[in-house]
């Protein structure tokens, strides 16, 4: 399924219906008076949040959504119709902007969060509304009024519990597919994975917790370097950040700190929050000798900086369960 985290959409709520003139004309009631009933108010356009949805990708073949006018008033005091009403489902992390202004109108975190975003019009009032002492006989009715209209920027941000961050080809993707049933693309070159990909990882003790595998990140992401920005704003929800640092690679072994610093500025260049996110360090690849031997003088860097690090190996599954183990307890401690 492709991922798509940003869409623009016009939407339009519905015109409410004329007022009616009419006048009472019945057998043996030769004073009728006036009877034109009201219009119907036009239906408005709702935004819900649905967990069953994880991508923007419909709006990009539906940009339009418009409610349905109300009913014209009738005779015999007989109102409209409302206007059918329009329901728009997002993924729950859907946050909803007007276009124009770039105000926030509203942030549907949970299934079933519901706002409403255009107000139909209202109903235009029948000729029974105006009748007076002085005039009996009213020939006028209001017209309907026109429903709201608004362009909405629709932008998701993944709702994840830990995100796995680190430099293009650390094992992120490798890692996901071993702790959940997430199956992203696995291939030795950079930039493997180009969206998010999220996985729940079952704990022995029967709870579970969602992990985001954030595409690679390079100096100057917050800039738009790499793949950059668009996918930085999918760690600002994440309550736990996984860095991963491969200790296979020479430079990394000969300076552990500099791959680990260069990531962590980009963070706080993006969101200055976010460096202050709890996180852990993950040594991965350790079934590589190589790196297996640095990870020893890597770990005491990190220690002293009192980072908390776990050594894995996603192809031999070593360590696996105890890191699992870690970010839960991690999660636990941090609300």
């Amino acid at each position: 399924m492709r991922f798509i985290d940003e869409a623009v959409i016009e939407v339009e709520a519905g015109a409410g219906g004329n007022g009616c003139v009419s006048f009472r004309r019945e057998k043996y009631v030769p004073k009728g008076g006036p009877d034109g009933g009201d219009g119907g108010d036009g239906g408005s356009v709702y935004v819900v949040a649905d967990s069953g949805l994880k991508t923007l990708l419909d709006f990009r073949y539906r940009r339009h959504f418009k409610a349905g006018r109300g009913e014209h008033g009738k005779g015999k005091q007989m109102n409209g119709a409302k206007g059918e009403d329009v329901i728009i489902k997002v993924p729950c992390g859907t946050m909803l902007y007007n276009d124009e202004s770039g105000e926030l109108i509203a942030d549907l975190v949970d299934g079933g969060d519901k706002v409403l975003v255009a107000r139909g019009g209202k109903g235009g009032r029948g000729n029974m509304h105006f009748a007076t002492p002085t005039v009996q006989a009213p020939r006028r009715a209001e017209a309907g009024k026109a429903g709201e209209k608004i362009r909405l920027r629709l932008e998701l941000k993944l709702l994840a519990d830990v995100g796995l961050i680190g430099r293009p080809n650390v094992g992120k993707s490798t890692l996901i597919s071993a702790i959940s049933a997430a199956r992203p693309k696995i291939a030795d070159y950079p930039f493997t994975t180009k969206s998010p990909v999220l996985g729940v990882v079952s704990t022995k003790g029967g709870d579970s917790f969602t992990v985001a595998d954030i595409p690679g990140l390079i100096e100057g992401a917050h800039m738009g370097m790499g793949l950059g920005i668009s996918f930085l704003k999918h760690i600002e929800r994440t309550r736990l950040l996984a860095h991963l640092i491969d200790l296979s690679d020479p430079a990394v072994q000969s300076d552990p700190l500099a791959s680990y610093t260069s990531i962590k500025d980009e963070l706080k260049f993006f969101n200055p929050v976010l460096g202050e996110r709890r996180e852990i360090i993950v040594f991965t690849k350790m079934d590589i000798p190589a790196a297996n031997d640095a990870a020893d003088s890597a770990e005491k860097l990190f220690a002293a900086m009192g980072k908390r690090v776990c050594r894995i190996s996603a192809v031999s599954r070593e360590g696996i369960d105890n890191l699992i183990k870690v970010m839960y307890t991690e999660l636990k401690e941090a609300t």
